[in-house]
C-alpha cells in the first residue's frame, strides 16, 4: 500500500500491514486530529500485541480502555473510543471472519461497497464514503461506479479528506479545508 497518513512510518506501516487498523484508524477519526486518529491503531498493536479482530473483541473491555487511555491516548476519549474499538472488531469477527479486507475485496460495485462500510458500527454515510474514497485513491480498490458511493470525496485534485493524504504537504491542504468548511458552517 505505502499509506502516508500520520506522520510516522512506524504507524503508517501498521496500517499498510494490517486492514484493520485502517477501519480502527477511519473509526478513530473524529473529533481528534487525523495524522493522530490514523496512529491510535499502532499504539493499539503496541500495547495489546495484536490487531487480531477475534483478541480485540474477547479483551476485558476494563483492560482494554486502560490501555487505550495510557498516555499518549489512542484518542480524546479513550473509554468510549475504546468500547466502540471492541464493537467494531466484534462486528467484523461476526460478519468477515476477522478479515476486514473481504469487506471490499469481492465488491463489483461502488454501491455495494459503500452499503457495506455504512453497516459497520460507528460508520455514518460521511465517513463511510470518506473510506471508499481512501480505499479507491490510496489502495486502488475501485469498483464499478466507486466515484458515486464516494460522493464529494472521489473528486480527483481536491484535498478534502484523509482520502488525499499523501504526505505532509497534502495534510496541511486537508487541515485548511476542514477549518474553511467549519468556518463557513459557523
Amino acid at each position: 500500500m505505502g499509506l502516508n497518513i500520520t506522520g510516522d512510518p512506524k504507524a503508517d506501516a501498521v496500517l499498510d500491514e494490517h486492514p484493520f487498523a485502517l477501519l480502527t484508524g477511519m473509526l478513530l477519526d473524529q473529533q481528534f486530529p487525523m495524522e493522530r486518529a490514523f496512529a491510535g491503531p499502532a499504539k493499539v498493536k503496541e500495547r495489546f500485541g495484536t490487531l487480531d479482530p477475534a483478541a480485540i473483541a474477547a479483551a476485558d473491555p476494563e483492560e482494554f480502555s486502560a490501555l487505550c487511555a495510557q498516555p499518549p491516548a489512542v484518542h480524546r476519549y479513550p473509554g468510549s473510543m475504546a468500547g466502540r474499538i471492541q464493537t467494531l472488531a466484534s462486528f467484523v469477527e461476526s460478519e468477515y471472519g476477522g478479515q476486514p479486507e473481504r469487506m471490499w475485496s469481492d465488491v463489483t460495485t461502488g454501491q455495494e461497497l459503500l452499503h457495506r462500510v455504512q453497516e459497520l458500527p460507528g460508520f455514518g454515510r460521511q465517513k463511510s464514503q470518506v473510506f471508499v474514497a481512501l480505499l479507491a485513491k490510496q489502495l486502488g480498490v475501485r469498483p464499478e461506479g466507486w466515484e458515486q458511493a464516494a460522493g464529494s470525496y472521489s473528486e480527483r485534485g481536491g484535498f478534502r479528506s484523509v482520502a488525499d493524504v499523501v504526505d505532509s504537504v497534502s495534510l496541511e491542504r486537508v487541515r485548511a479545508f476542514k477549518k474553511e468548511q467549519k468556518a463557513k458552517s459557523r
